[in-house]
């Protein structure tokens, strides 16, 4: 890893309609428009989904590593997110984040202690840290041949 502070440098560039290119160094380029619930298209990546992506997407890196540096062997991890825009004293904001992170490992694998990383990589996520609406885990171990423990 780098010495810290790191920078990440983004353009967004748009006109008075249609969508907005997104572009940064070294990385695709991608489009998004507002949501269907801000009168938008609908069907194009949004801030908002950007937001709930980048939630889900930051804890599954964190618990890639979070496994790596535990020796936890896994198969595969799925994380639904879902993001809450609501009215807070007449300002709209994200007042929380719902995951829901199903993970299959291989027999012989203690679901307890594979809770337990998805919870530390929950708390160690820093994308959620640098947030204030709360962010909240469902955690689903699933050791393969064996049912599905919440």
């Amino acid at each position: 890893m780098h010495a810290f502070p790191h920078h990440y440098t983004v353009a967004a560039t748009g006109a008075a309609d249609g969508e907005v290119e997104l572009t940064a160094p070294r990385v695709r380029t991608l489009q998004s428009a507002s949501p269907a619930e801000f009168d938008g298209p609908g069907d194009r990546w949004s801030p908002e989904t950007f937001l709930t992506g980048a939630v889900a997407d930051c804890f599954v890196l964190t618990f890639r590593a979070v496994a790596r540096a535990s020796r936890l062997p896994w198969t595969s991890l799925r994380c639904d997110a879902t993001g809450t825009l609501d009215r807070v004293e007449r300002v709209m904001q994200f007042t929380g984040f719902d995951l829901r992170a199903h993970l299959v490992v291989p027999p012989g694998t203690a679901p307890d202690a594979a809770r337990r990383l998805l919870e530390k990589a929950e708390r160690a996520c820093l994308i959620s840290n640098s947030l204030k609406a709360a962010v909240r885990l469902t955690p689903v171990v699933e050791v393969v041949g064996e049912p599905v423990s919440a």
